[in-house]
């Protein structure tokens, strides 16, 4: 993939020299240039402040000579370093052939690209390749850039990543690939993967972090969403952390999807229900508007394609001015002449004014080609902690909906079930109250979902150790306080249910 760099952007390594990345990768790894190698060095505080795109705690703590610090400043803060010192490091002569590093006058050498450590699910030592400033943790954060350039790992990335099933797939399909990180992830767990990108210097990029990380290389394709996809291909695995931004104009191509609103976000996730396998899922981040005189939740079921399951999830909301003042600071458009940021931001404001938008929301989408005749479409808010990796947590999601599909109320209340781990109960109420105002339910792991039970449902949660059936419980519990059995099997059931669907309770065995 050579020479697929934009004219007004600095040339690229060759995504065509595994050898080099491969030396490369061993010289990094041998002098710990690694996420765990990087906190030792800077400290914490360092080690954040750099997260946060602030350079100055860590150009202070690799003051020193060491290979770990030469690196740093290197890669990560993008300085000028003497020849014979990055030499004692690095196999410079390849590095300077295959475009990893160029010369800066006489004696230095500079990073033709950032290199972030990243650490894989598994403890594996990655490294993510963006473009020189554009690394989050980089020198120069994600300020103002030229259009085509490519971004490094972000808040949203990690949480897609994290959010993912990672169950064993024949295929993944990565759309929009940026720097490579989903579909370094997907690599671990597909056979087969595919990445996609409009924007042909991410898929040099995308080449370029897997061959840095190891990782087997993907079938790298140009194209808008999944227009690069061929004729019946399809797919186990599809993720996707698009240009979600709902903005005027397309100014930004890392950023901005280039159609109306909230239209690039609907149509990739309608189109991914023809492009999964049976049984598949399809995962987005995503922003969706909402529109004066519209249920956003109806909105958001509209998309879903036919055939498919879908569990949506809205974990934040902003009003207009939040949403345009965010992403004009993130462009660093507030930075430059203050009469271009103020027309921007009233631009935006006449595009959200025009299409009667009030606020957008931010969230995850997930897909599973289930084929039902009556698909599950869940569209809840939850913008509350949660523990990543979620991706099992989706799965199981999932496989609760089926349980509960095959299960009718008699069905139910013969089954078994078993209180789910890290499952704790509260009781709320005034002090020294002889009986609580409520009872919650709270997980501490996942979701961290908290419900609210009645006496009867404490009572059952409680006893259900995967000895006995729904009903036998159920019975227990009538005796116990003196109720009618039969009135109680059958207002239980819709309540059960509920604990089922949110992870609460899981069926024995």
């Amino acid at each position: 993939m050579e020479g697929v760099s934009d004219a007004s952007l600095p040339p690229l390594p060759s995504s065509d020299r595994p050898e080099a990345a491969a030396r490369l990768r061993d010289a990094l790894l041998g002098a710990s240039f690694t996420a765990d190698g990087l906190l030792e060095l800077l400290g914490a505080p360092a080690y954040a402040a750099l997260a946060r795109s602030e350079t100055v705690p860590a150009l202070r703590a690799t003051r020193g000579d060491t290979p770990l610090e030469t690196l740093v400043r290197l890669f990560l803060l993008q300085q000028p370093v003497p020849h014979a010192r990055v030499a004692e490091v690095l196999p410079v002569d390849v590095c300077l052939e295959s475009g990893w590093l160029t010369r800066a006058g006489a004696d230095d050498l500079t990073a033709a690209v950032d290199v972030r450590p990243y650490g894989g699910p598994a403890g594996e030592d990655w490294f993510i390749v963006s473009d020189l400033g554009c690394a989050v943790g980089g020198a120069g954060g994600i300020g103002s850039r030229d259009e085509g350039v490519v971004l490094g790992v972000g808040g949203a990335s990690m949480t897609l990543a994290g959010i993912t099933v990672r169950t064993p797939v024949a295929s993944a399909l990565d759309v929009g690939t940026g720097s490579g990180i989903q579909a370094l992830h997907a690599a671990r767990h597909a056979t087969r993967v595919t990445a996609t990108d409009v924007n042909p210097r991410a898929l040099h990029i995308t080449a370029l972090t897997l061959a840095l990380s190891g990782a087997p290389a993907a079938d790298l394709r140009e194209g808008s969403l999944f227009t690069p996809v061929r004729g019946d291909e399809t797919y186990d695995l599809i993720v996707s952390n698009p240009p979600f931004v709902i903005s005027p104009g397309a100014r930004l191509t890392y950023r901005d999807g280039g159609m109306g609103g909230d239209d690039l976000c609907r149509t990739i996730v309608q189109e991914a229900g023809e492009r999964l396998n049976e049984g598949g899922f399809a995962q987005f981040l995503a922003n969706w508007q909402h529109v004066e005189g519209e249920d956003w939740q109806d909105r958001l079921r509209s998309w879903v394609p036919r055939g498919c399951d879908a569990w949506i999830v809205q974990r934040e909301v902003q009003d207009i001015t939040q949403y345009a003042e965010l992403w004009l600071r993130d462009a660093g458009d507030h930075r430059g002449d203050r009469a271009g940021y103020l027309a921007r931001y009233d631009a935006w404001l006449d595009e959200f004014e025009a299409r009667k938008v009030r606020a957008v929301g931010f969230g995850w989408i997930t897909l599973r080609k289930s084929g039902s005749a009556a698909p599950s479409v869940t569209v809840e808010e939850w913008p509350h902690p949660v523990e990543q990796p979620l991706g099992e947590t989706v799965r199981a999601h999932f496989d609760r909906l089926d349980y509960l599909r095959a299960h009718d109320d008699a069905a139910l209340l013969g089954a078994r079930f078993e209180l789910a781990a890290e499952v704790v109960q509260e009781q709320v109420g005034l002090p020294g109250a002889e009986d609580p105002e409520h009872v919650v339910l709270r997980q501490n792991r996942g979701m961290r979902r908290a419900t609210k039970v009645d006496t009867i449902g404490a009572g059952f949660a409680g006893v259900c150790d995967g000895t006995m059936s729904a009903g036998r419980i159920l019975d227990a519990i009538a005796q116990l306080l003196g109720e009618d059995p039969v009135l109680l099997r059958d207002r239980t059931p819709a309540q059960i249910r509920l604990l089922v669907e949110q992870g609460f309770l899981e069926p024995a065995g």
